[in-house]
């Protein structure tokens, strides 16, 4: 009867009612728990679902490994869901960026193998750093390509932006930057600032785009209530001098905009800074003229400041007057000669609602012919509307890709 209910498991045999619902309650306790009950009056039994007759191949008997049985009860429970087994796994995570960044290394390091130049080496966007004995500033600036005209080389405004940056670095890193542009602590305790009075400039050859200039600085006495700044100009790669400098600074009351004397307590700042050496430009004693409208060749009038060229004592950068002065040059000169030297007196100050003129008056050629000229100079004027003087100037000029003026001026011992 065992081997009939086996058989009848799998395959359907007619049966009476009794037995058929036997074999149906059979299935479904199979489905269920692997085994089929049935209860009668003769007792309890249980057989396998999975029970049937041994395969046989070719007449002989194979055996077959059946399913361990196992009820509900004796399966494993899953673990209590927690906050730690719910987080994801963290080492795929990092297995895929380590993956990421090595390959982003490769590419890098496959781009350029070439070496690079000695002079890419030089850090060129440091603020500088204080050497001579601490009297000398010396600053790297590298000459971008929105720093040059149209002669592919640095413009006048470019080299006097560096000096002005590296004067005001070089009070920074001695440790007298007060609350005013340049100004010490103590006098921006009486509202003093520095403002600039003459101006002396030598270029000898301007730096092209992509080129790094060295700056040197350093202050020295001038009278009693003035300072003298001198800057020396190199081309870092070979040491070529390109621009000698030398300036005249007095202090003025920002507030009352008079000039001021010197108060011994910021003497005592300044003094221990001062270089006693000779000026790095020989002054030129040559009285600047003044022009007027007889007596200049070329006005432009109509020059007005924007909010731009307005600095933090809110009077126009004197960078700026330089500019100015130039828009009355005549063409012909922009275009066949270079600025070798500029000499400015800057008189007045200039505010963002004032309206000015540049004067040009031209000398050493024929006003019609300065193209062909050789070496040229011109006197300048920059005035309000008004007939105020703010800056007094001289400029010398020559031939493009000519020699510059040599071996001028001195060099304090142990800058370079």
């Amino acid at each position: 009867m065992v081997a009939t209910a086996a058989t009848a498991s799998l395959f359907p045999v007619p049966s009476s009612s009794s037995d058929a619902k036997s074999a149906k309650l059979g299935s479904v306790s199979a489905s269920l728990g692997g085994t089929k009950s049935n209860s009668s009056s003769s007792g309890t039994f249980k057989v396998k679902a999975s029970a049937q007759a041994p395969p046989k191949i070719n007449g002989s008997p194979v055996s077959v490994l059946t399913p361990v049985e196992k009820s509900v009860d004796d399966m494993p429970s899953p673990p209590p869901r927690t906050f730690i087994n719910q987080l994801p796994d963290w080492s795929m995570l990092l297995a895929a960026i380590t993956t990421i960044f090595l390959a982003a290394e490769k590419q890098w390091m496959m781009l350029d193998w070439k070496p690079r130049r000695s002079d890419m080496l030089i850090d060129p966007f440091g603020i500088g750093r204080i050497v001579q004995d601490g009297l000398v500033f010396r600053q790297n600036f590298s000459i971008r390509s929105y720093e040059i005209g149209a002669d592919r080389t640095a413009s006048i405004e470019t080299l006097m932006n560096h000096l002005q940056e590296t004067a005001l670095n070089h009070v920074k890193g001695a440790g007298l930057l007060g609350e005013g542009f340049g100004a010490t602590p103590e006098m921006s305790k009486r509202n003093l600032i520095w403002v600039v009075t003459r101006m002396q400039v030598l270029v000898e050859r301007y730096p092209t785009w992509g080129d790094v200039v060295q700056v040197d600085t350093w202050v020295s006495a001038s009278g009693k209530n003035g300072m003298r700044r001198d800057w020396l100009v190199r081309d870092s790669k070979t040491g070529e001098i390109l621009t000698r400098a030398s300036s005249v600074w007095v202090m003025m009351n920002k507030l009352t905009r008079r000039l001021s004397k010197v108060p011994e307590e910021v003497r005592g700042e300044i003094e221990p800074y001062f270089l006693d050496y000779d000026p790095v430009v020989d002054e030129d004693s040559r009285k600047l003229p003044k022009l007027d409208d007889s007596t200049a060749d070329y006005v432009c009038k109509g020059l007005t400041p924007r909010w731009s060229d307005l600095d933090v004592n809110q009077h126009v950068n004197n960078v700026k007057y330089i500019g100015w002065i130039l828009e009355s040059a005549p063409l012909s000169i922009l275009e066949s000669h270079e600025l070798a030297a500029l000499t400015l007196e800057y008189r007045r100050e200039c505010g963002r609602d004032s309206v000015l003129q540049s004067l040009t008056a031209v000398s050493g050629a024929e006003v019609g012919d300065l193209g062909n000229a050789g070496g040229l100079e011109c006197q300048h004027l920059l005035r309000l509307e008004d007939g105020a003087e703010i800056v007094r100037g001289r400029t010398e000029w020559r031939p493009k890709h000519a020699n510059g003026f040599g071996n001028m001026g001195q060099i304090p011992a142990g800058s370079a």
